[in-house]
């Protein structure tokens, strides 16, 4: 039994959560995100950890990261000298992109950056056709030029992408082993090894991710890595997007499953509280510093893509397609809008109010913050209207100046409009709030789901502060304010298991002639499942080994992913499969075909191991005694229904079990506060939650 640790990194602060594995209790603390270079914050956050609960490298048994130096590097353009190397004639894939467009009416939209220009992206002679049959042979005397040209540039990865590889990666493989020898120091990646599914333009966007990003991801790792180890902590984990850590070794391997490392961890922690508490339809939402995500968790399944863009619009509004760079790897299906603590107002040229999608991050900060930020955020808004503490934020670590606050609101938004201080800082957050609950309804209402079957667990540092105005804006009747929500991502981190996931391209009819081409390759994936399972060190008692295909009515251009039991790999097996695809599909287009035939796609593998059991949420002994014991002070508070009111505030620590606090009142801790909205009430529960119920 040792101390467990998760280390998130946001936009404004680096959270860092650890629990003791011997009696479960956890602990949190924040320290300022440190943007020139991240590791830093992470180092920071390890060294308070160690003065301030002395907790030293040698009693820690199990330390996890979630990082966003991969999605940084994209979107600042920062990332490495990468190379393409592709069928002849095919140079120019990545450009061509696919038809979609974000702005369907507008054509001048710019396209996204291509990672890797034209000219560091080469052609060699070779094909194979659909059926995976060489038609040209590789021409190998090219590849001496080719490598010649990749060491005259300097290149630091090489992307390699050929024609159906993902059917026979023969010519492929050959051109990455002739690449590797001559140049040892080149980051080399494969689309077969990367991404062996269909779809041109999205395997090769991938790979070149992979390659654009490796080099960043790398030299971060290896300066984090470096401390860690001549500090005898032990070996570093990292989610990845789709809900699970890996190894190091294994996350350089596939650097584009990163992507959305921070935001999957707190999806996770959500579905592992809808389990404790026996709530089966939630809503996940983390309102951070930078960014707002919601994701849907229906009977404790966390819902995942494989259709994701990083950078471009599509980071800003999860709807936008053909903005960004498509990367085809299992991402918890998060809708996210640039709606954070962080985010800026402002006033555009017709005179409409603005949030985002610029944030004021950690340097310089919100107004409020005085770290020399001149711009009005949402921070500032919310100390204007008295939703936080000016003098003790962070429990006293921050102090706020509303003047400050004021000063910028007045100049930015509220003189521009005519408004007073206080309206302005209303303005921002009313569209805050309408973009959050825009974001919320993605997920929930485009997907078929009634808002009001739903329960919505508020997170972040911002989250709890608008989570009720949301709830009441999207008829949602109760909002689960977990423990330390404003860790809340962190503590994901320290329950998470190690997952990875693998993908084969099976073009056939879902019927028993295919049975025997389906189970080889469930056995190929599954050993090569397996063989990182071992590399990792999980013992095999705590392996697990799902399987899903990916399907479609034949007429169709895209599937749906169902998931199938391994005892479902025999003839009649198949028919179960095909009705619950058919039963999927009404469920999402609101129509089914059940007789027209089933088209396989892709088959997929996910490898779990087990490394641990919850700690999102435990049974905790609470205060007795009344509620005016919890009562710390009374603030005047804005809301529109009453305008400037005298609320009591609560220390949440010493609020007692069953507690009723009517609205509209404030409740207080370290990581986050609590806002209860007029017509509202909150209960403290036995799991150390606060639930939220309109109609008090």
């Amino acid at each position: 039994m040792g101390i467990r640790v998760g280390i998130d990194i946001g936009g404004t602060f680096t959270d860092l959560a650890f629990v003791d594995e011997a009696t479960a209790e956890t602990g949190v603390l924040k320290v300022a995100s440190t943007p020139g270079d991240y590791a830093a914050g992470v180092i920071e956050a390890l060294k308070a950890l160690a003065a301030g609960q002395d907790v030293s490298a040698g009693a820690i048994s199990f330390l996890s990261h979630a990082t966003t130096v991969v999605t940084n590097a994209i979107l600042e353009s920062k990332g490495a000298r990468a190379a393409l190397i592709t069928t002849q004639g095919f140079r120019d894939v990545l450009e061509i992109r696919r038809q979609a467009r974000a702005e369907l009416y507008n054509m001048f939209q710019p396209p996204p950056a291509t990672l890797i220009p034209r000219h560091l992206r080469l052609e060699v002679s070779e094909r194979v056709d659909a059926l995976g049959q060489v038609r040209t042979p590789l021409a190998e005397d090219e590849l001496s030029e080719i490598i010649a040209f990749l060491k005259s540039h300097r290149v630091q990865a090489v992307a390699v992408c050929l024609l159906f590889s993902f059917l026979n990666p023969e010519h492929e493989r050959a051109v990455g082993e002739a690449v590797r020898r001559s140049l040892p120091d080149v980051r080399v990646f494969l689309s077969s090894e990367v991404l062996p599914e269909v779809r041109e333009y999205e395997r090769t966007s991938t790979t070149a991710v992979c390659a654009y990003v490796a080099p960043v991801l790398e030299g971060y790792l290896s300066r984090l890595t470096q401390f860690l180890e001549q500090d005898a902590y032990p070996p570093l984990y990292l989610m990845g997007s789709g809900g699970g850590v890996s190894t190091v070794d294994e996350g350089l391997r596939m650097p584009a499953m990163f992507v959305e490392s921070g935001p999957a961890a707190g999806v996770i922690a959500t579905a592992a509280l809808g389990n404790a508490l026996s709530l089966s339809r939630l809503v996940s939402f983390d309102m951070g510093g930078t960014t707002a995500k919601a994701s849907l968790i229906d009977d404790g399944q966390v819902s995942v893509t494989t259709e994701y863009e990083v950078g471009g619009g599509g980071n800003l509004r999860r709807w936008l397609q053909g903005t960004g760079h498509p990367i085809k790897v299992p991402v918890v299906d998060l809708s996210e809008v640039s709606a954070g603590g962080g985010s800026i107002a402002w006033v555009d040229d017709g005179g409409g109010l603005r949030v985002g999608p610029r944030s004021a991050g950690a340097a310089p900060g919100p107004a409020c913050y005085g770290g020399g930020g001149q711009e009005p955020t949402v921070t500032d808004a919310d100390v204007i209207l008295g939703y936080l503490n000016a003098q003790h934020l962070l429990g006293g670590e921050l102090a706020l100046s509303p003047d400050r606050a004021a000063e910028a609101i007045q100049r930015r938004v509220g003189g521009r409009l005519g408004l007073d201080t206080v309206g302005a800082a209303q303005g921002i957050v009313d569209i805050v709030n309408s973009s959050m609950a825009n974001a919320i309804r993605m997920i929930s209402v485009e997907r078929g789901y009634d808002p009001r079957s739903l329960t919505l667990v508020a997170f972040g540092g911002a989250g709890p502060v608008h989570a009720g105005r949301l709830a009441e804006e999207l008829d949602i009747a109760t909002v689960v304010i977990p423990p330390n929500p404003g860790v809340f991502s962190a503590v994901g981190l320290v329950s998470s298991d190690l997952k990875q996931d693998y993908v084969r391209t099976l073009f056939a009819p879902l019927d028993r002639d295919v049975l025997t081409r389906i189970q080889e390759a469930y056995r190929q994936m599954e050993r090569e499942a397996g063989d990182m399972l071992a590399r990792s060190g999980i013992d095999r008692e705590r392996w697990e080994i799902r399987h899903s295909m990916d399907l479609r009515l034949v007429p169709q251009a895209y599937e749906l992913t169902v998931p199938v039991d391994h005892s479902e790999l025999e003839a009649d097996g198949l028919v179960s499969i095909a009705e619950r695809f058919h039963d999927q599909h009404l469920a999402v287009y609101g129509y089914n075909a059940p007789g027209e035939a089933v088209q396989l796609v892709n088959l997929r593998v996910s490898a779990i191991g087990r490394l641990s059991r919850s700690y999102v949420v435990r049974p905790v002994a609470r205060p007795e005694g009344p509620l005016d014991d919890a009562l710390a002070a009374e603030r005047r508070v804005f809301f529109k229904e009453t305008g400037f009111t005298l609320c009591p505030v609560y220390d949440r620590t010493k609020l007692p079990l069953d507690a009723a606090i009517r609205g509209p009142a404030i409740v207080e801790e370290a990581s986050s506060t609590v806002v209860v909205y007029p017509g509202q009430s909150a209960t403290v529960t036995e799991w150390d939650t606060i639930t939220l119920r309109s109609g008090a």
